[in-house]
């Protein structure tokens, strides 16, 4: 058995993402993320081979999703579900705070 608490040990400063996996399974991984001032790469799109479900929990957050017209605010409580492939980038995150991610990664099992 494991416990902790989500927003133990989350930086006020960051140089890269940090992701921590808090669970993960043959076909479910969860992990924290934790975002501040990041965006994608200019042109770069995620293009998963799996699906995620992603909840803001701390700050917020720019998600643009390909073919969509607006980019998509995500503040604590909001989340989406990206299935397999739906391209997708992150615009902005917060500048004054960490942006938490809570992403629940589903893979693909054959036959589904």
């Amino acid at each position: 058995m494991r416990s902790g608490n989500i927003f133990a040990n989350v930086p006020e400063t960051l140089g890269d993402e940090q992701f921590i996996t808090l669970l993960s399974s043959p076909h479910v991984r969860i992990e924290r993320i934790v975002s501040m001032r990041h965006a994608s790469p200019p042109d770069f799109w995620f293009d998963q081979e799996w699906t995620e479900w992603v909840v803001v929990l701390a700050g917020s957050a720019g998600l643009r999703i390909a073919g969509e017209d607006a980019t998509l605010t995500l503040r604590p409580g909001d989340y989406v579900e990206l299935p397999a492939h739906a391209k997708h980038r992150i615009e902005w995150t917060d500048a004054d705070q960490p942006t938490v991610w809570l992403a629940v990664h589903l893979e693909a099992q054959a036959g589904s």
